[in-house]
């Protein structure tokens, strides 16, 4: 079989057009549903695999730990090698991954899987954004990241659902498993349908040690806020900050970069991701907490800790693309402003949810004000972060922006529970864990009102045509 070459542009709306965002939607969607999933699972598989409370934080956190060092490095092989073809190979890893991970005899071994599952996710997550921005027209690529951005984000936020039913009715190993037949039908989709783009002025070579670096950087970082107060915590932190240094004189001076320096110097590029970096570590970290509260304190089990979140889903779902629409037509420092101070009110709401919660009153308002604020922040971020940069870019510049969000929420979830006075087996403990919650929710308002401002501050009103 061929493969569709890139055509001169792609309209929404045309067959080739929906199959380009089906299989964008599909494979990003599957590391949103695994990056949300999990959460609900955390208890059962604490309680089935002995886990402590860091394993539990690795468990989530070594998935974010290899897809956000590795993301840039799968923006950049997409740049040269081809997205399409990068998407592919990144989907079928990601899969053989999520098996591992499905068949895991113990937590190491899971701890293992799930640094795998994020390297196939590196590979994937920037293709799916670059391939739309390189095949669709300029005038229809806002509205393709609107819809892009709103089904992606369902699959983020309806995989606490989907992991409440697996764990309640089936296993929480089926919450990996379940990637398999999607991970197939996303493949013969982007095989069939998806034209191949790629940026014909990038080199041949990688940037090796880079990627080499961003993962000691952040790994070690990780690791010295996870164990805290352990006699290797300070070791690994002076480690991760020499590798983070040493990242960046790599970048500064080998002519291949994965992370090329010239890109921050545009002011938007730069203001985008450090409101990125706030935000998404406030959402990694309300999401942490939230679920786990609801089960460890308010006595919810898995299926409804995960329906506990659904207003999120159907805000994303029907409101999303809309945000899309709306940043590009009144501009994006409005809705990148209002988004960030809507969730934080959201997570002010839901401070309510403690051993006695009513769902209606304490829960449905916050969640469902924080996927309003969502819905409109999401469309408008991405767009603004790709035009920032040059077209040719566009696989690089997605990896930075994902990198980004991936390593604000890494770093929120190692840092936040040590910050709150949570260890070792605390997490099952209900009196603990609820003195602990509305400090850690606090801490997710204050971060989500700094990306606001931080956005109403840096964003100009409109992006240059």
């Amino acid at each position: 079989m061929t493969s569709p070459s890139a055509p001169a542009g792609i309209h929404m709306g045309t067959p080739t057009g929906r199959a380009v965002i089906t299989a964008a939607v599909l494979g990003s969607g599957m590391t949103w549903l695994d990056g949300s999933v999990v959460n609900v699972a955390l208890r059962t598989i604490g309680d089935d695999l002995d886990a402590s409370l860091a394993q539990l934080q690795w468990i989530n956190n070594g998935y974010l730990l290899s897809l956000a060092a590795l993301i840039l490095l799968g923006g950049s092989l997409g740049d040269r090698l081809g997205r399409r073809r990068m998407f592919i190979v990144g989907t079928v890893w990601f899969a053989l991954a999520s098996a591992l991970c499905g068949l895991a005899p113990s937590a190491e071994v899971l701890i293992v899987a799930r640094i795998l599952q994020g390297i196939g996710g590196a590979l994937l997550t920037p293709g799916s954004l670059a391939m739309i921005q390189g095949a669709f027209v300029p005038a229809d690529r806002g509205k393709a990241i609107g819809a892009w951005s709103g089904l992606g984000g369902v699959a983020a936020a309806i995989g606490p659902f989907v992991g409440g039913v697996l764990v309640d009715h089936a296993s929480w190993r089926w919450i990996f498993l379940i990637n398999l037949p999607l991970a197939v039908v996303t493949v013969l989709i982007a095989w069939r349908w998806v034209p191949e783009t790629r940026d014909p002025s990038s080199a041949g070579h990688f940037d090796v040690p880079g990627a080499v670096l961003a993962a000691l950087a952040l790994g070690g970082i990780t690791f010295a806020l996870i164990e805290w107060g352990g006699p290797a915590a300070v070791w690994a932190g002076v480690l991760g900050l020499l590798a983070a240094v040493a990242f960046l004189v790599q970048e500064l001076r080998t002519k291949t970069p994965m992370m090329p320096p010239g890109l921050f110097r545009d002011r938007t590029f730069s203001a985008s991701n450090v409101m990125t970096f706030l935000v998404y570590a406030a959402l990694g970290a309300m999401s942490f907490f939230l679920v786990l509260q609801l089960q460890t304190v308010s006595g919810y089990n898995a299926l409804e800790a995960g329906l506990a979140t659904l207003p999120i889903t159907v805000c994303m779902l029907f409101l999303a693309a809309k945000g899309g629409e709306l940043g590009s037509r009144i501009g994006p420092r409005i809705p990148m402003t209002i988004g960030p101070l809507v969730m934080a009110l959201g997570t002010v709401l839901v401070l309510r949810a403690d051993a006695d919660v009513n769902y209606w009153l304490d829960v449905f308002p916050g969640v469902t004000v924080f996927g309003l604020g969502l819905a409109l922040m999401v469309a408008p971020l991405t767009a603004t972060v790709l035009a920032a940069a040059p077209d040719r870019q566009a696989g690089i510049a997605s990896g930075i922006n994902n990198a980004v969000a991936r390593a604000g929420s890494l770093m929120a979830v190692a840092a936040l529970p040590t910050a709150v006075g949570l260890s070792g087996a605390e997490y099952a403990d209900p009196r603990v864990f609820d003195a602990a919650y509305p400090i850690a929710m606090v801490a997710c308002a204050v971060l989500l009102a700094l990306g606001g401002v931080v956005s109403w501050l840096t964003i100009p009103p409109r992006m240059p045509e």
